[in-house]
């Protein structure tokens, strides 16, 4: 496992600075084609709802199982799984509600004539505080997913990367059309990203000091639960709000299907 840890910082490093991807794409790409945003938040969630339930709780309550028993390794891997969700709620709660990612509309630039330019930086800002304090259990999640089977954390962090590539363009749009400063807006949405690498890591040198079967079950079912949740309370709404039709649904099962195919495969 330890023979992962350099692969496994790569990961989180690749997932998390694709935030800086976003952040020039949102340069380039036509704002109010809001419809590829949809699928793409759309595709992101199924992958991590589809690997969630599939692969991590299934992998959880096997370790667990080996380690404790049944019933009692399936009882763990049910608490441990809401334990992450509710972990997830904790983290939300410690964002004020006017930073919170949810309050921010990724094509809210066009309203620069309704919006000071300190607003939108502020509203940059905020956003950016808000995506590095969410990207700390997904860094964890990829982190320790690589060190027990690589493909799986291939899989997470192609994931991650995905949905981390709308977020940067969150941070960088309001910075850039309240400053005018590309470099400026780029910067901060690219530094929201390295909570990413740095969650894997610190959570690694906490957590390898006594890895064993037990501590991988209970990570792998939170991590699951944690992710359940993002797909659920932020990147499906604004998957939705985004869109037009049923463009979140259509990304939402290519997810799954893609995801499906590659445990297949893999």
């Amino acid at each position: 496992m330890s023979d992962n840890v350099v692969l496994a910082f790569i990961l989180t490093s690749i997932a998390g600075l694709a935030t800086g991807v976003g952040g020039l794409l949102a340069f380039l790409v036509k704002r109010n084609n809001t419809r590829l945003l949809s699928v793409g938040l759309g595709f992101s969630a199924g992958i991590m709802i589809y690997v969630s339930f599939v692969e991590l709780l299934r992998q959880a309550e096997g370790s667990l199982i080996a380690h404790m028993g049944d019933p009692l390794g399936k009882w763990i891997t049910i608490a441990s799984f809401f334990g992450g969700i509710l972990l997830s709620i904790l983290l939300d709660k410690l964002v004020p509600e006017h930073m919170s990612y949810h309050e921010v509309d990724v094509n809210a630039a066009q309203e620069t004539q309704k919006l000071s330019a300190e607003k939108l930086k502020r509203m940059g800002l905020f956003t950016a505080f808000a995506i590095a304090l969410h990207n700390f259990p997904e860094g964890l999640a990829t982190f320790i997913g690589t060190l027990d089977d690589p493909a799986l954390g291939v899989s997470l962090a192609a994931a991650i990367a995905i949905h981390n590539i709308p977020e940067g363009m969150s941070v960088a749009l309001p910075i850039y059309y309240a400053t005018g400063n590309t470099l400026q807006a780029f910067g901060y949405s690219l530094l929201s990203g390295l909570a990413e690498p740095v969650g894997g890591l610190l959570g690694y040198i906490v957590l390898k000091t006594f890895l064993n079967e037990m501590v991988l079950g209970v990570t792998f079912a939170a991590v699951a639960g944690i992710m359940v949740y993002i797909s659920l309370d932020e990147l499906l709404p604004m998957a939705r709000e985004s869109g037009t039709g049923h463009s979140e649904m259509f990304g939402l099962v290519l997810g799954m299907l893609v995801m499906a195919i590659s445990l297949l495969l893999f």
